[in-house]
């Protein structure tokens, strides 16, 4: 009994568990996949990329000995020239569980130059901004769709293309059209 009891909490624990990247993607309709780490480069000619917070724009955190992979947030508020709140998921554990959405986090500049490429985050298990800086990348700007997008999807087939023996029509009943 304790066994199927097991079995049956984890995929529950499992699906309350949400990463920064499908969160991001999300909440700045950036369509961008992969580990957050790749965001940047996969952005080049896609959407524009800047160094400077915009609210809605894609902050891409570069990876490191703690976060080899990486961190993607968007910018919900411009605080200053040095402050911003953020919104993202899996930074901090809350009440003890990872996988977390949080809202309105503050983030603060510490680069030499006041460029961003250097950032504190607040970090809800000690109620402060974390103690070690974190790299940027820089931000990935939405600005509604991206430019060229490259496209893997079928193409589309309009019933006017129907015709009988240019095989679209076992396509469409296969698909109960």
């Amino acid at each position: 009994m304790l066994l199927a009891t097991m079995l049956t909490a984890t995929p529950a624990a499992a699906a309350s568990y949400l990463q920064c990247v499908p969160f991001a993607r999300a909440e700045s309709g950036v369509e961008i996949r992969g580990n957050a780490g790749t965001w940047w480069a996969q952005a080049a000619g896609q959407y524009e990329r800047g160094d400077e917070p915009r609210e809605g724009a894609v902050m891409a955190f570069a990876g490191t000995r703690a976060m080899p992979i990486g961190h993607v947030a968007v910018v919900k508020k411009i605080v200053g020239d040095r402050e911003i709140l953020i919104d993202h998921a899996n930074w901090s554990p809350i009440n003890g569980r990872r996988g977390q959405i949080e809202r309105n986090v503050r983030v603060v500049d510490v680069s030499a130059a006041g460029d961003w490429s250097s950032v504190r985050v607040w970090y809800a298990p000690i109620g402060d901004l974390g103690l070690r800086p974190n790299p940027v990348q820089g931000f990935i700007y939405a600005s509604g769709t991206p430019r060229k997008a490259p496209s893997f999807e079928a193409p589309v087939w309009a019933k006017s293309d129907w015709q009988p023996g240019n095989g679209l029509e076992l396509i469409a009943a296969s698909l109960g059209q």
